[in-house]
C-alpha cells in the first residue's frame, strides 16, 4: 500500500465530512480520504508538537512520523475514539519519547521571544517580556515529559481532563494529579513573576 500524499488542496472525498466515515474509507485504502483528515487535523496536532517539542523542526517531523504510523494502523483503527483524539494520542506519544529522550534539556522555543504590541516599545519590557519566556522555558525543563503534555493540553490547548486522558493514555484522576503537580512546580519556579 502506497503511503498518504499531502494534496495542495484538500480533496472533496465525495462530499464526506465525518471524521469516522473518513477513517473507514482510508482503512479501505482511499488516500483521498486520508488526505482530508490530514488537512483537517493537521494544524491542530502541529500546534501541539510544537508547544510540547518546542522546536517547529521536530514538531513537524513528530506530526508527519504520527500521520504515517497512523495510515499504517488505520485498519487496526476500531473507532472506540474519535479519529481526532487517536491521533492526539499518538503526536503525543511521538513527542513524549522525543521529550524523554533529550531530558533535561527541552526548550520551549514555541513561546517565542515575540512580545505583544505594548512590550515593543518600551527596552525595559522587551528585555522583562524576554526574561519572563527564559524563565518559563527554564521552568517547564523541571517537568516529567508526562506533567509538561498534560499541563501543555490542558492550560494552553484547554482541553477537558476527559480528552487529555485519551490523549495520554492515562486515568482522568492521573491527568489531574500531574496537571497540579505541573502547576505546583511553575509556581514555585516562577515565583519571582507573580
Amino acid at each position: 500500500m502506497a503511503g498518504p500524499r499531502t494534496p495542495t488542496a484538500p480533496p472533496d472525498a465525495g462530499g464526506v465530512t465525518d471524521d469516522a466515515l473518513l477513517a473507514v474509507r482510508a482503512a479501505e485504502g482511499d488516500e483521498d480520504a486520508f488526505a482530508v483528515l490530514v488537512h483537517r487535523h493537521a494544524p491542530a496536532l502541529l500546534r501541539l508538537a510544537t508547544r510540547l517539542l518546542g522546536s517547529p523542526a521536530e514538531a513537524e517531523d513528530a506530526v508527519q512520523d504520527a500521520f504515517l504510523s497512523a495510515w499504517r494502523r488505520l485498519p487496526e483503527f476500531q473507532g472506540r475514539a474519535a479519529f481526532g483524539t487517536w491521533m492526539y494520542r499518538i503526536v503525543t506519544n511521538r513527542c513524549l519519547n522525543v521529550l524523554r529522550s533529550r531530558r533535561p534539556v527541552a526548550p520551549l522555543e514555541a513561546a517565542g521571544e515575540v512580545p505583544a504590541a505594548e512590550y515593543a516599545t518600551s527596552p525595559e519590557r522587551l528585555t522583562e517580556a524576554r526574561d519572563a519566556v527564559r524563565e518559563l522555558r527554564t521552568a517547564l525543563d523541571l517537568l516529567t515529559a508526562e506533567q509538561r503534555a498534560c499541563w501543555v493540553l490542558r492550560e494552553l490547548d484547554g482541553h477537558s481532563y476527559e480528552f487529555i486522558a485519551d490523549a495520554v493514555g492515562l486515568s482522568q484522576q492521573a491527568v489531574r494529579a500531574r496537571v497540579f503537580r505541573a502547576r505546583r512546580c511553575l509556581t514555585r519556579a516562577l515565583g519571582a513573576w507573580r
